[in-house]
């Protein structure tokens, strides 16, 4: 009976990896980095910035040597504390404004409250919104803004290529990749326009002026945590099209420097990701039965604890799931040693979800850049 039970655990284990791996086959295969085209409208690049002393002179100076298309760049400086305003005043470039944002108003998050002050004083065609921590390729508004162009689409994003050097970066930020390439059928979200589809990169998204401001913006999603998530919904709800493209060539992050910084910052994002009652166990199932108990049974069957087909189903459900990887890995050029990597950071990404679901009705509140937020009936 032990043996025809972790025999049908291997077979539901290769199953759960097999679907990852043909959701990013597909996906790679049409996911494509947009060709630039030289336009005359104007592209406004807004920045939230609040202390990134360390980021944002590297950010500005990208941002302002956008080729193809006349930019503006705005900086959004939300209460800095640090040489933020300082830095960015200290570059001479008439295209370059410094805002100070408002005081935060009661109901909204910092990041929403301070891009929806800089929409307000743009004048672009489109809208790009870039993290402080964000380097933009020379023609990644042209890319961007032609890809919305032709697609009909009011917001187009894509993942930077994430810059991840240390331990705690390697078991934390690749996930983000994996599970948007894996899950999400892109085929599918450019065909139907249901919101739940819909999926961003907050690091980086273009929009149609004219839809944003009909939207509502980031106004309409004030007390929201995870604009990557909230923005592309609100935009489809409201019946525009959104889009997602193969970014790694055109934007650099570096989005945490430690796994402490991981953590929180990822903690942040997953009161309105994964971490809902409903949601978590399936991706529990989906992720801990295709990614994790494959190598668990291999292990097993190494040890002569499980019979030789569940072995066999095992390692390659094992191989399969690092292929995916592997293959997702080579595609947003992310190091190839975050591959075998692969199970710890499920692990962790796991560990995330489930330490901020059980906590949730105890804190009752997300910590980010020194501000708390309420995440009751998120």
């Amino acid at each position: 009976m032990t043996d025809w039970i972790l025999t049908a655990l291997a077979l539901l284990g290769l199953v759960l990896a097999l679907l990852p791996a043909v959701v990013a086959a597909v996906n790679l295969a049409v996911l494509r980095r947009p060709e630039p085209e030289a336009d005359p409208g104007l592209v406004s690049i807004l920045i939230p910035a609040r202390n990134e002393a360390g980021n944002i002179a590297a950010t500005v100076r990208a941002a302002l040597a956008s080729a193809m298309v006349p930019v503006e760049v705005i900086v959004g400086d939300d209460h800095s504390t640090d040489a933020t305003p300082e830095i960015v005043r200290a570059i001479a470039d008439p295209r370059l404004r410094l805002a100070a944002v408002p005081p935060l108003p009661e109901g909204w998050t910092g990041k929403n409250h301070a891009c929806s002050h800089m929409a307000g004083l743009a004048r672009g065609r489109h809208l790009l919104f870039i993290d402080a921590d964000v380097c933009l390729a020379p023609e990644a508004a042209a890319s961007l803004a032609a890809r919305a162009r032709r697609t009909g689409a009011a917001l187009v994003s894509g993942v930077p290529r994430q810059r991840v050097d240390t331990l705690g970066e390697k078991l934390t930020v690749p996930m983000i990749d994996f599970l948007l390439l894996g899950y999400l059928p892109v085929p599918l979200m450019r065909r139907l326009p249901d919101p739940s589809l819909g999926a961003a990169c907050g690091q980086l998204i273009l929009f149609e002026t004219a839809a944003y401001a009909a939207t509502g913006g980031h106004g309409a999603i004030r007390a929201a945590l995870h604009d990557g998530v909230r923005l592309p919904r609100l935009f489809r709800a409201a019946g525009y099209r959104t889009d997602l493209v193969a970014a790694a060539s055109l934007a650099t992050c570096r989005m945490y420097q430690t796994f402490a910084q991981a953590w929180a910052g990822f903690s942040k994002n997953a009161h309105e990701g994964m971490a809902t009652p409903r949601a978590l166990p399936v991706w529990t199932l989906l992720l801990g039965g295709g990614q994790l108990m494959p190598p668990l049974l291999v292990a097993a069957g190494l040890l002569g604890l499980a019979p030789p087909a569940a072995l066999a189903l095992a390692s390659a459900a094992f191989a399969l799931s690092l292929a995916t990887r592997g293959a997702i890995t080579l595609a947003v050029r992310a190091p190839l040693a975050t591959i075998p990597l692969h199970p710890a950071a499920v692990v962790v990404a796991l560990a995330i979800q489930w330490n901020v679901l059980l906590r949730r009705e105890r804190a009752g509140a997300a910590t980010w850049k020194g501000r708390s937020y309420p995440v009751s009936g998120v």
